[in-house]
C-alpha cells in the first residue's frame, strides 16, 4: 500500500499511518490474513459516520437559512452510501481497499457500501490523527463541495416524488413500477424493478428491496429522459 500516494489523494499527512491503513481494511481481508496485525474499519467507520454527520450538519445550518426538513434532505443526499461511493472513487481509494479475493469480485451495491463505510473510516481516521479543524477541512473540500450541485439537480428530492410529479405535470399520468425479477437468499435479496409511463419502459433500478429498487429505477428514468 502506497502510504504517501493516499495521503496526497486523500490532502492528508497522518501522523500515524496505521490508522489509514486500518480504515481502508474491510474486515473480509482479516478472514483471510489471520496474522494482519491491525483491526478492520468498523469501528472507525462508527467514528467517522458521527464525526460526517455533525460537520455537515454544522455547515448546513451555518450556511442555509432552510427549513429543517429541507436541511435533512440536503444533508441525506450528501452522506447517502451512493454519493459517499462516489466521493470515494474520485479520491481513488478503491485501488487501495484491502479485501477478500471474494469481496474484491463483488460490484453493483455491495461495492457502493464498502466504499462508503471505507471514507467514513478514513474521516474517523483523520479525526483521530489530526483533530476536528483538519476533518472539517477535508469534509468541506471533498464532500461538501457536491452540495451546490445537488441542489441545483434536485437531487435532495426524493426520486419517486420528482418523477411523478414532473409526469404528472408534462403527461397528466401516474407512473407504475413492476417487478422484474427477484433473486438471491432471503437475506441478502435482490429486486430488480422497471417504472412504466403507461405501456413505455423509461426506467429500470435495483434494490435490496422493492422501495429502493423501485427508487433507484425512479432516478434512472430522471436521468436518461428528457421530461
Amino acid at each position: 500500500m502506497d502510504i504517501k500516494e493516499i495521503e496526497k489523494r486523500l490532502g492528508v499527512v497522518f501522523k500515524d499511518t496505521e490508522l489509514l491503513v486500518s480504515s481502508l481494511t474491510h474486515r473480509s481481508y482479516l478472514n483471510e490474513n489471520r496474522d494482519f496485525h491491525l483491526p478492520n474499519n468498523e469501528r472507525l467507520e462508527f467514528l467517522g459516520d458521527a464525526v460526517l454527520e455533525l460537520i455537515s450538519t454544522e455547515y448546513l445550518y451555518l450556511n442555509y437559512p432552510h427549513p429543517e426538513g429541507e436541511l435533512t434532505n440536503f444533508r441525506s443526499a450528501l452522506v447517502n452510501y451512493r454519493m459517499l461511493s462516489e466521493i470515494a472513487k474520485r479520491l481513488g481509494l478503491e485501488d487501495y481497499l484491502l479485501l477478500s479475493k471474494g469481496e474484491a469480485k463483488d460490484t453493483g451495491r455491495a461495492r457502493q457500501v464498502i466504499m462508503a463505510n471505507a471514507i467514513e473510516a478514513v474521516i474517523g481516521a483523520i479525526y483521530l490523527d489530526q483533530g476536528y479543524d483538519v476533518t472539517k477541512e477535508f469534509i468541506l473540500r471533498e464532500i461538501m463541495v457536491e452540495l451546490p450541485t445537488i441542489i441545483h439537480d434536485g437531487a435532495y428530492l426524493d426520486p419517486k416524488s420528482k418523477l411523478q410529479e414532473v409526469v404528472q405535470e408534462k403527461f397528466g399520468i401516474t407512473p407504475s413500477y413492476n417487478v422484474v425479477s427477484e433473486s438471491g437468499p432471503d437475506h441478502d435479496k435482490v429486486f430488480v424493478i422497471s417504472v412504466y409511463l403507461g405501456e413505455k419502459k423509461v426506467g429500470t433500478g435495483e434494490g435490496p428491496s422493492k422501495q429502493e429498487a423501485e427508487v433507484s429505477a425512479a432516478q434512472n428514468a430522471l436521468k436518461t429522459n428528457k421530461f
